[in-house]
């Protein structure tokens, strides 16, 4: 919208204010859509390590045995 307004304008202060305000809100897209990435990664972090912590605990004492084995033998 910024860039038309600037196209089109007659006067050279119009047409400058248009091409900074077109991109101040380039910049600001570019911000926000790396916010919602960062936002995207932390939420799968946490949903990793939620399912690990449930994980170990459905384990039990297991999870904290120095005897790897414990558990595993199939009689």
């Amino acid at each position: 919208m910024q860039r038309t307004r600037s196209a089109n304008a007659l006067l050279a202060n119009v047409r400058n204010v248009a091409d900074k305000a077109a991109a101040a809100w380039a910049e600001e897209a570019l911000i926000a859509e790396q916010r919602e990435h960062r936002q995207a990664r932390t939420r799968d972090v946490a949903a990793n390590l939620l399912d690990e912590k449930r994980r170990l605990r459905s384990l039990g004492d297991l999870a904290f045995n120095e005897n790897p084995d414990r558990g595993q033998a199939a009689w």
